[in-house]
């Protein structure tokens, strides 16, 4: 009875098989290494696994073997940068991972040293390291290609399935094995064959030859002719069944910047990747490779300017191509609008500088979703396209298309790239089970002939392998499966460009919402937070500087240096909280260091400032800056701890100096057990320490239904999967409310500041709140200190509002977003957890809610009731992930109006960024405002010196989706230019108004 395909098959792998055990004809041990200068012998244990290790050796193949066909096989049991040094001077370095172990040679001797850690690609400590190989193989060329080349065939089969070509492969496969004349010497065959699967389940292998005898020159000859009688079979089919597709390959090596390692394991990552890289290069003219981060290259610059130096020559040589335009692949949810303007300015600037190019594509293939103000970033910094592949991996709804115009808040639309590659994603292989797939998932076929495919490991790096780029050639002559070739990402989307202008592309308008790792919007809560704060205290530094000189003070110092670091940890993950404890021990270093450089900044600012203001006879004054675009009612800390609550207004953007002596609190504030108001608001705090009532006086409005800031913990926050990325729909089944606190107690009633503190237990964890209310304030502040020491519990506060609403505001990056209250549909169903900056409004006409917040994103918005996840406690990759005491602010805010009519973006900012203050004498009191901006409410993003040559860069933008006039009032002397873009250059606008819905708006201020 004949065999069926099926069959055929197995017995086809297992054949393939045992030609891998023949593909070296000889072997040779390399004796005499030393692990930090100590000897170190084959199969030793090391002495210790700490830190980076360095193991040597001189080495020298048999003069008998070819050359051409030495290789140097190492598994030194972990990852390693391996450098050979030959005698006349040449140098070759490579990587050394599990996937990248076996290394051609230049010569016979040469010396190796290596920089080794006793770690797998994706950060596992190898808890057990040993020298396990390291040899010199005499490779029998023919039965290696062979073999590959049988593999492939078998790929295909398995890959094509049903396809009418699958029987011609499967005959010419057979034929091809069938002529081969090989060996079957009882001793060779069972000491070749001992490493199998299957031998090695035998009770007791009979005694091995040490080096077994490899093919002879017939048998090796025999391969030859079989591998060139089945690469012309498949030629022949080709033309019968030719390639189905085109898939333009792109060599790749994502490198996460840190994540299940720290970030000094990274930049060993990059060399050893980068060294791979180019050393496939240098043995294939086709193949081409990209990586993007430009914070990548700036380290290179610093540790290794040699190897920067060669990939800039491979960049001039077009076969390493940089991409992406940003200065890492950052989190696109939580950074503020202005900071992913820095990672397009910066980074764009740095390509451009190094490498003599700008990027036109923006490579995100890992993050977690995207704002909709990226499109209008990404083209007003140059860029027209983007790429990513994670919206593949949402759960419930897909983006019906894979090529689309993504169109953005302001309307800015960049052409958009998704492939779909089952095995391994963006870290694809090359292989026909990889095509087939990618191909057959591509749904823009119909109008597009091409699908782009990255290939090589990542996420730990590694990249290509060169067996990758030995299969490319091969693959070239199959039948059926798609076609694929090198190529860049840049020609690709030109490419892509072209067929757009032809034909009527899908759009997909708004936010990319990614449904999955919603956690990340609310893990490692202590990174988040400074990281905000970065944010805003680079900003303020900087407006503060800019508007100092705008008054006669020298021109500001750039801060890019400290933004760099900001921008690095946007990367995408680790401000979502994916990574492990030593990463975050790091970037909050880093980036509190960043936050105390820039308070030493703004104090510096505000001095060099105050001297430009006019002299006086008040003796103790308070010189106050408002960095915003919003007149604000003066609240401020003094230098002794007191609060100033005054009745007094600060303009935008302006300097004010006050007669500290004169200042009196806002009137009306009142205070009693349970009980807060001032003439803005009436606040009851209930016996189960929440929100019972917060009457807006304006309207005689109730704003919550029922109670507000009800605290819930979720003790079955443990995810099926991806523990500090996920959050699962069924969280909330088991709910816990804190609804019994331990105290409630009145600790302040002064003129100024009122306050009731609230202590709650659960378990192991404290949470203290105390509600606080000034004498001017519209907003119920919400102090938060929470000492958190429970896992897999989450915590969150919920707010039931009196407003009714299909609709809810969340703030994002440059302008909002809306998206419903109801669950209508899966769509809205599966947005159970969603990103927001600064506020949450809940409105109805006439009348709302906002719910503001000073460092958290992670919300909810069902029915009338705000959510916001205050802390969770993962245990993958961070056992003690939030373990511990943090502090933060949210507020609760009532208004009239709309939330942009009832000012809660005013009031988001100043939770934000207080007001800064600094107290002196020898001033006379009075406003002074440098800058005026007239027309349409708008929106402050930065004020700060230009890149190049002098003047400052005023940057605003539209935040609610109006139009209108707008106009800039300058001092003597100082005028503004015509639109610049985000790179700070010219350009042509296209909107009939001053400024458009959610446009970003920039301009430089140059004295004329």
């Amino acid at each position: 009875m004949p065999l069926t395909i099926a069959q055929r098959l197995d017995r086809l792998k297992v054949r393939i098989a045992e030609l891998a055990h023949w593909r070296d004809r000889q072997s040779a041990v390399i004796d005499g290494w030393t692990f930090e200068g100590q000897p170190i012998a084959h199969q030793q244990d090391w002495p210790h696994r700490q830190g980076a290790v360095h193991f040597a050796v001189s080495a020298e193949a048999p003069e008998a073997w070819p050359l051409a066909d030495i290789r140097l096989q190492l598994d030194l049991g972990g990852e390693s940068l391996i450098t050979l040094s030959y005698p006349d001077g040449q140098t070759e370095t490579f990587g050394l991972d599990p996937y990248h172990q076996e290394f051609p040679v230049k010569g016979r001797r040469f010396s190796i040293a290596t920089e080794t850690v006793a770690r797998f690609p994706f950060g596992e400590p190898n808890r057990a390291p040993r020298l396990n190989k390291a040899r010199f193989i005499w490779l029998d060329g023919p039965a290696h290609r062979l073999h590959l080349l049988l593999k492939q065939v078998a790929e295909a089969i398995d890959a094509l399935s049903e396809h009418e070509v699958v029987p011609h492969l499967m005959d010419a496969a057979e034929h091809g094995l069938r002529s081969l004349d090989w060996p079957s010497d009882t001793a060779a065959y069972i000491s070749r064959t001992s490493g199998a699967v299957m031998q090695q389940k035998i009770w007791e292998l009979p005694e091995l030859e040490a080096n077994p005898a490899g093919l002879t020159e017939e048998q090796s000859a025999s391969a030859a002719a079989a591998f060139e009688a089945l690469t012309a079979r498949l030629k022949e089919l080709q033309k019968r069944f030719p390639p189905n597709g085109e898939l333009l390959m792109t060599g790749h090596a994502h490198i996460d910047l840190a994540w299940l390692w720290p970030y000094r394991e990274t930049r060993r990552k990059m060399r050893r990747t980068f060294n791979t890289a180019l050393s496939l290069m240098e043995r294939s003219d086709d193949f081409r490779f990209n990586q993007s981060t430009a914070h990548y290259y700036a380290q290179m610059e610093e540790e290794d300017p040699e190897l920067l130096d060669r990939i800039k020559n491979k960049v001039a040589e077009g076969k390493w191509e940089t991409v992406g335009g940003m200065w890492v692949e950052p989190d696109t949810n939580m950074p503020t609008g202005e900071s992913l303007a820095r990672q397009v300015l910066y980074g764009q600037r740095y390509f451009e500088k190094t490498f003599g190019t700008r990027h036109t594509v923006c490579w995100l293939p890992d993050c977690f979703g995207f704002s909709g103000a990226l499109p209008q970033i990404l083209r007003q910094g140059g860029i027209d396209s983007f790429f990513t592949i994670k919206v593949n991996w949402s759960e419930t709804n897909h983006i019906p298309s894979d090529l689309f115009w993504w169109k953005g808040l302001d309307g800015s639309q960049v052409l958009t790239h998704t492939f779909d590659n089952p095995m391994q994603g963006y870290n694809g292989f090359v292989q026909p089970d990889c095509y087939v797939p990618t191909w057959k998932n591509f749904r823009g076929k119909t109008q597009h002939d091409t699908s782009l495919l990255a290939v090589g490991y990542g996420d730990g790096g590694g990249g290509v392998t060169p067996e990758m780029v030995e299969r490319e050639v091969q693959l070239r002559d199959f039948p059926a499966i798609p076609q694929a070739r090198w190529g860049t990402v840049k020609s690709y989307y030109e490419q892509a460009h072209r067929t757009a202008g032809e034909k009527s592309l899908p759009v997909w308008d708004g936010e990319i919402y990614l449904e999955l790792h919603r956690a990340t919007l609310t893990s490692q809560s202590g990174v988040k937070r400074k990281h905000r704060q970065a944010e805003r205290a680079l900003i303020t530094a900087e407006a503060i500087a800019s508007l100092g000189h705008m008054l006669g003070a020298d021109k500001p110092q750039s801060l890019e240096a400290d933004w760099r670091v900001v921008l690095k940890n946007e990367f995408h993950d680790i401000l979502p909280g994916s990574s492990i404890r030593e990463v975050y021990q790091d970037a909050e270093q880093e980036l509190g260091g960043v936050i105390d450089r820039a308070k030493i900044e703004q104090a510096r600012a505000l001095q060099a400032l105050s001297a430009k203001l006019p002299k006086g006879g008040v003796g103790d004054a308070l010189v106050v800056v408002n960095p915003s675009l919003a007149a604000r009612p003066l609240s401020a800390t003094l230098s002794d701890g007191t609060v100033v609550s005054a009745a007094d207004v600060v303009a935008p953007l302006s300097v004010a100096v006050f007669d500290k002596g004169t200042l009196k609190p806002a009137s009306g504030l009142k205070a009693g057990p349970g009980h807060l108001e001032n003439e803005h608001l009436s606040v009851a705090i209930g016996k189960d320490g929440a929100v019972v009532s917060l009457i807006h006086k304006a309207t005689g409005r109730e704003a919550v239904d029922g109670s507000a800031n009800q605290l819930w913990v979720y003790p079955g926050d443990k995810p099926r999967n991806w523990d500090a990325w996920d959050i699962d729909a069924d969280y909330a089944e088991k709910a816990v409310r804190l609804d019994a606190p331990e105290s409630i107690t009145l600790v302040e009633e002064g003129p100024h500041r009122a306050a009731i503190r609230v202590v709650y237990r659960y378990r192991n964890s404290s949470v203290t709140q105390t509600y606080v209310l000034t004498a001017n304030a519209r907003r119920l502040d919400i102090e938060t200190t929470i000492d958190w020491h429970d896992r897999r519990t989450l915590l969150r506060t919920l707010n039931p509002v009196a407003a009714l609403a299909r609709k809810a505001t969340f703030e994002c990056a440059f302008g909002i977003v809306e998206r419903a209250t109801h669950t209508n549909t899966s769509w809205e169903q599966a947005m159970f957890e969603a990103v927001a900056h600064r506020f949450v409004d809940i409105s109805e006409p006439g009348f709302g809610v906002a719910l503001l917040n000073n460092a958290k994103y992670g919300h909810s918005a069902r029915g009338n009731v705000i959510g916001m996840s205050l802390v969770r406690g993962p245990i993958y990759p961070d056992p003690l992930a939030d373990e511990g005491e943090q502090s933060f602010t949210y507020a609760l805010m009532p208004h009239e109006g709309t939330w942009h009519e009832g000012g809660v973006l005013d009031e988001a900012i100043d939770l934000n960024q207080p007001l800064v203050a600094a107290e002196a004498s020898g001033l006379s009191t009075g406003t002074f405002a440098p800058l005026v901006v007239n027309g349409i409410p708008v929106a402050f993003s930065g004020l700060k010196p230009a890149e190049e040559g002098d003047g400052l860069i005023l940057r605003l933008y539209e935040p609610a989706g109006r139009r209108g006039n707008l106009s800039l009032g300058l001092p003597s002397g100082w005028a503004a230019s015509q639109p610049l873009n985000i790179l700070e250059e010219p350009m042509e606008r296209k909107g009939p108004a001053d400024v458009m819905p959610f446009e970003i708006r920039t301009w430089k201020l140059k004295k004329t």
